[in-house]
Protein backbone atom coordinates (compact mmCIF):
# COMPACT_ATOMS: atom_id res chain seq x y z
CA UNK A 1 0.00 0.00 0.00
CA UNK A 2 2.80 2.38 0.91
CA UNK A 3 4.64 1.65 -2.37
CA UNK A 4 1.49 2.30 -4.39
CA UNK A 5 0.94 5.68 -2.73
CA UNK A 6 4.60 6.54 -3.31
CA UNK A 7 4.31 5.70 -7.00
CA UNK A 8 1.14 7.80 -7.31
CA UNK A 9 2.82 10.77 -5.62
CA UNK A 10 5.90 10.46 -7.83
CA UNK A 11 3.76 10.25 -10.97
CA UNK A 12 1.64 13.23 -9.91
CA UNK A 13 4.77 15.28 -9.20
CA UNK A 14 6.18 14.37 -12.61
CA UNK A 15 2.88 15.37 -14.26
CA UNK A 16 2.81 18.74 -12.48
CA UNK A 17 6.43 19.42 -13.43
CA UNK A 18 5.77 18.61 -17.09
CA UNK A 19 2.61 20.74 -17.20
CA UNK A 20 4.43 23.65 -15.56
CA UNK A 21 7.14 23.58 -18.24
CA UNK A 22 4.57 23.19 -21.02
CA UNK A 23 2.41 26.09 -19.82
CA UNK A 24 5.48 28.26 -19.32
CA UNK A 25 6.57 27.70 -22.93
CA UNK A 26 3.02 28.01 -24.29
CA UNK A 27 2.75 31.72 -23.51
CA UNK A 28 6.20 32.65 -24.81
CA UNK A 29 6.62 34.15 -28.33
CA UNK A 30 6.84 31.60 -31.12
CA UNK A 31 10.34 30.99 -32.51
CA UNK A 32 9.37 28.35 -35.06
CA UNK A 33 10.25 29.13 -38.67
CA UNK A 34 7.71 27.78 -41.17
CA UNK A 35 10.26 26.18 -43.48
CA UNK A 36 10.33 26.08 -46.52
CA UNK A 37 7.94 29.05 -46.77
CA UNK A 38 10.22 30.97 -44.40
CA UNK A 39 13.95 30.76 -43.86
CA UNK A 40 16.38 32.15 -41.34
CA UNK A 41 18.68 34.99 -42.33
CA UNK A 42 22.24 33.78 -42.16
CA UNK A 43 24.64 35.93 -40.10
CA UNK A 44 27.55 37.62 -41.83
CA UNK A 45 30.09 35.23 -40.28
CA UNK A 46 28.24 32.10 -41.39
CA UNK A 47 30.60 29.64 -43.09
CA UNK A 48 29.01 28.09 -46.11
CA UNK A 49 31.05 26.60 -48.94
CA UNK A 50 33.47 29.02 -50.56
CA UNK A 51 32.66 31.02 -53.68
CA UNK A 52 34.62 33.21 -56.07
CA UNK A 53 34.47 36.99 -55.71
CA UNK A 54 33.57 39.06 -58.75
CA UNK A 55 35.46 42.23 -59.71
CA UNK A 56 32.76 44.96 -59.84
CA UNK A 57 34.64 46.87 -62.56
CA UNK A 58 35.26 44.06 -65.02
CA UNK A 59 32.57 41.61 -63.97
CA UNK A 60 35.18 38.82 -64.01
CA UNK A 61 36.59 36.75 -61.17
CA UNK A 62 39.24 38.43 -59.01
CA UNK A 63 41.12 35.12 -58.80
CA UNK A 64 44.16 34.75 -61.08
CA UNK A 65 44.97 31.11 -60.23
CA UNK A 66 47.92 31.59 -57.90
CA UNK A 67 46.95 28.25 -56.29
CA UNK A 68 47.64 29.43 -52.73
CA UNK A 69 44.22 28.15 -51.65
CA UNK A 70 44.86 24.80 -53.32
CA UNK A 71 48.15 24.37 -51.47
CA UNK A 72 46.70 25.54 -48.15
CA UNK A 73 43.76 23.11 -48.22
CA UNK A 74 44.45 20.24 -45.77
CA UNK A 75 41.65 18.15 -47.27
CA UNK A 76 42.87 18.43 -50.88
CA UNK A 77 39.41 19.42 -52.06
CA UNK A 78 40.31 22.41 -54.29
CA UNK A 79 41.58 22.23 -57.87
CA UNK A 80 42.49 25.48 -59.62
CA UNK A 81 43.54 26.00 -63.22
CA UNK A 82 44.34 29.23 -65.02
CA UNK A 83 45.60 30.64 -68.29
CA UNK A 84 47.01 33.95 -69.48
CA UNK A 85 44.59 35.57 -71.89
CA UNK A 86 45.64 37.77 -74.80
CA UNK A 87 46.62 41.24 -73.63
CA UNK A 88 46.39 40.34 -69.93
CA UNK A 89 49.24 41.07 -67.53
CA UNK A 90 48.58 38.02 -65.37
CA UNK A 91 46.74 34.74 -65.49
CA UNK A 92 42.99 34.41 -65.10
CA UNK A 93 41.20 31.51 -63.48
CA UNK A 94 39.64 29.13 -66.01
CA UNK A 95 38.62 26.26 -63.75
CA UNK A 96 37.90 26.19 -60.01
CA UNK A 97 36.62 22.88 -58.69
CA UNK A 98 35.52 22.42 -55.07
CA UNK A 99 34.88 18.89 -53.83
CA UNK A 100 32.56 19.73 -50.97
CA UNK A 101 32.35 16.09 -49.89
CA UNK A 102 35.89 16.48 -48.47
CA UNK A 103 35.69 20.07 -47.24
CA UNK A 104 35.84 20.54 -43.46
CA UNK A 105 35.10 24.29 -43.60
CA UNK A 106 38.37 25.03 -41.83
CA UNK A 107 38.82 28.33 -43.69
CA UNK A 108 42.48 27.81 -44.55
CA UNK A 109 41.83 28.63 -48.20
CA UNK A 110 40.12 31.95 -47.38
CA UNK A 111 42.93 32.93 -45.02
CA UNK A 112 45.61 31.99 -47.55
CA UNK A 113 44.08 34.06 -50.38
CA UNK A 114 45.97 37.34 -50.36
CA UNK A 115 43.72 39.08 -52.89
CA UNK A 116 40.34 38.33 -51.30
CA UNK A 117 39.32 36.35 -54.35
CA UNK A 118 37.29 33.76 -52.40
CA UNK A 119 34.84 34.09 -49.54
CA UNK A 120 32.30 32.07 -47.60
CA UNK A 121 28.89 31.80 -49.18
CA UNK A 122 25.63 31.93 -47.22
CA UNK A 123 24.21 28.79 -48.82
CA UNK A 124 23.16 26.26 -46.21
CA UNK A 125 20.31 24.31 -47.78
CA UNK A 126 22.47 21.75 -49.56
CA UNK A 127 20.59 18.48 -49.71
CA UNK A 128 20.98 15.87 -52.41
CA UNK A 129 21.23 12.13 -52.84
CA UNK A 130 23.73 12.54 -55.70
CA UNK A 131 27.39 12.89 -54.76
CA UNK A 132 28.17 14.69 -58.00
CA UNK A 133 26.06 17.66 -56.89
CA UNK A 134 28.69 18.46 -54.26
CA UNK A 135 31.56 18.67 -56.73
CA UNK A 136 31.10 22.31 -57.70
CA UNK A 137 32.63 24.26 -60.55
CA UNK A 138 32.80 27.66 -58.85
CA UNK A 139 34.14 29.43 -61.97
CA UNK A 140 31.29 28.18 -64.16
CA UNK A 141 28.82 29.15 -61.44
CA UNK A 142 30.22 32.69 -61.37
CA UNK A 143 30.03 32.95 -65.16
CA UNK A 144 26.42 31.74 -65.18
CA UNK A 145 25.47 34.27 -62.51
CA UNK A 146 27.03 37.03 -64.60
CA UNK A 147 25.15 35.97 -67.73
CA UNK A 148 21.90 35.80 -65.77
CA UNK A 149 22.46 39.29 -64.32
CA UNK A 150 23.22 40.63 -67.81
CA UNK A 151 20.13 39.00 -69.28
CA UNK A 152 17.87 40.38 -66.54
CA UNK A 153 19.50 43.81 -66.85
CA UNK A 154 18.94 43.96 -70.60
CA UNK A 155 15.35 42.82 -70.22
CA UNK A 156 14.63 45.54 -67.64
CA UNK A 157 16.46 48.34 -69.52
CA UNK A 158 14.39 50.63 -71.78
CA UNK A 159 14.81 50.35 -75.55
CA UNK A 160 18.06 51.84 -76.79
CA UNK A 161 19.76 51.98 -73.40
CA UNK A 162 22.76 49.76 -72.66
CA UNK A 163 22.24 46.68 -70.56
CA UNK A 164 23.68 46.14 -67.11
CA UNK A 165 27.20 44.67 -67.24
CA UNK A 166 27.77 41.32 -65.58
CA UNK A 167 28.51 41.65 -61.89
CA UNK A 168 27.27 45.21 -61.62
CA UNK A 169 24.14 44.22 -59.75
CA UNK A 170 22.57 41.03 -58.52
CA UNK A 171 19.69 39.62 -60.47
CA UNK A 172 17.28 40.57 -57.69
CA UNK A 173 18.56 44.15 -57.78
CA UNK A 174 18.32 44.43 -61.55
CA UNK A 175 14.57 44.68 -61.52
CA UNK A 176 13.36 48.29 -61.73
CA UNK A 177 12.06 49.70 -58.48
CA UNK A 178 9.10 52.03 -58.69
CA UNK A 179 7.11 53.84 -56.07
CA UNK A 180 4.32 56.34 -55.99
CA UNK A 181 6.65 59.18 -55.02
CA UNK A 182 8.78 58.69 -58.14
CA UNK A 183 5.93 58.45 -60.66
CA UNK A 184 5.12 61.67 -62.56
CA UNK A 185 2.09 63.50 -61.31
CA UNK A 186 -0.72 63.98 -63.83
CA UNK A 187 -2.08 67.50 -64.38
CA UNK A 188 -5.59 67.93 -62.94
CA UNK A 189 -8.32 68.44 -65.57
CA UNK A 190 -9.48 72.07 -65.99
CA UNK A 191 -12.66 72.97 -64.23
CA UNK A 192 -15.47 74.80 -66.07
CA UNK A 193 -14.78 77.99 -64.11
CA UNK A 194 -11.03 77.99 -64.74
CA UNK A 195 -9.73 80.69 -67.06
CA UNK A 196 -7.42 80.13 -69.98
CA UNK A 197 -3.98 81.76 -69.91
CA UNK A 198 -4.09 85.33 -71.18
CA UNK A 199 -7.87 85.66 -70.94
CA UNK A 200 -9.33 88.78 -69.47
CA UNK A 201 -10.61 88.72 -65.95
Amino acid sequence: MKNSLKEIATGFNSLVTGMRITLGQFFKPSVTVQYPHESLKMPEKFRGHIELVRDPETGKAVCYACKLCERACPSDCITVEGAKLDGAKKKSVTNYILDFTKCSLCGSCVEACRDGAIRYSHEYNLASTNKEDYIMDLFKRLENEGLEAERVGQASSPAGSPGVPPGAVHSSEARPKTCAAESPKAEPPPTPNSQLPGSAK
